[in-house]
């Protein structure tokens, strides 16, 4: 990562080799099989999968899965994100609230992670929907704790108070990448429109989480922008990883970015008043994310 502040020129494509720390194997243990048997079973949809995630072998040999609502489609064709993307995905399954609740009780989680796809095909880009996902849950198996990654509902922050309404103990927003990367990088969606939901999370006083990708072409300082950006509309835990390259299709890999520079990241992060981080080469949003919740 370059550490001056002046930005990087135009994106280098030529292909980069994958260092060995990025070296992953899938899980294979019982509980592995378990976990994807009971996802499978009912018809749900992981950003595990979808999204190529290299730690779904830790996470599903610990019996733990982020769960992704909503459909298998999304409405935006961020260039990172190997989600399936399309103009017209499936209307909502009515079921599908209550199929994510029995598979959080069939695994005896104790901490539920809730995502979804964009849907802004919907008037209310699905923000019921995410409603009934998390009474479901807190109907189903009071004692779990909820954490949700919402997407921006295209700004409207009338739709993230009825997130806020049902109480998760943690809700979080990805920025994804800093503000120079961003139209690039979310197409869609804006730096300032990410911040002013986090904002929104954080002035409820539920604790506000964002996640970063690295290796984008990014410069340290403008990393530690983003914090600092983060950190003035009340954001207190952040997760920080490498950018891998679903497809050929997708954005490349500018740089692979040391784990000792993670660590750098880490320890300057908390330094500005963050509470919890997990910065690593493998982290994703939500890598170890039990260990977030306050006590």
């Amino acid at each position: 990562m370059q550490q001056e502040t002046a930005a990087p020129k135009a994106r280098n494509v030529v292909r980069v080799r994958k260092p060995e720390w990025l070296k992953i194997r899938l899980g294979d243990n019982s509980t592995f099989t378990d976990t994807k048997q009971t996802i499978e079973g009912h018809g749900l949809n992981t950003i595990c999968h979808s999204g190529r995630c290299p730690n779904q072998g830790e996470c599903w040999s610990a019996g733990t899965a982020t769960f992704m609502i909503g459909g298998a489609v999304c409405t935006r064709a961020c260039r990172f994100c190997n989600t399936l993307s399309g103009k017209n995905p499936a209307a909502l399954d009515p079921l599908e609230p209550l199929k994510v609740a029995q598979s959080i009780k069939k695994m005896e989680l104790r901490h539920a992670v809730i995502t979804s796809v964009d849907r802004d095909d919907l008037p209310d880009y699905g923000a019921q929907h995410w409603v009934e996902t998390i009474e479901a849950i807190k109907r189903t198996t009071p004692e779990v704790t909820i954490e949700v990654l919402i997407p921006d509902f295209n700004g409207r922050l009338d739709l993230v108070d009825k997130i806020i309404a049902c109480q998760p103990k943690i809700i979080s927003h990805n920025l994804e990448t800093i503000r120079r990367l961003t139209p690039e990088v979310r197409h869609v969606a804006t730096y300032e429109t990410s911040l002013s939901v986090l904002e929104r999370i954080a002035s409820s006083g539920i604790p506000a989480k964002t996640g970063i990708m690295l290796g984008l072409g990014e410069t340290e300082d403008e990393v530690l922008e983003l914090m600092d950006d983060a950190r003035a509309r009340g954001v207190s835990i952040m997760t920080i990883g490498q950018y891998l390259q679903p497809t050929r299709r997708h954005l490349p890999v500018v740089e692979y970015i040391h784990p000792k520079q993670f660590a750098r990241l880490r320890t300057l992060g908390l330094e500005k008043g963050l509470r919890h981080i997990e910065s690593g080469p493998l982290v994703r949003s939500s890598y170890h994310a039990e260990r977030h919740v306050l006590d």
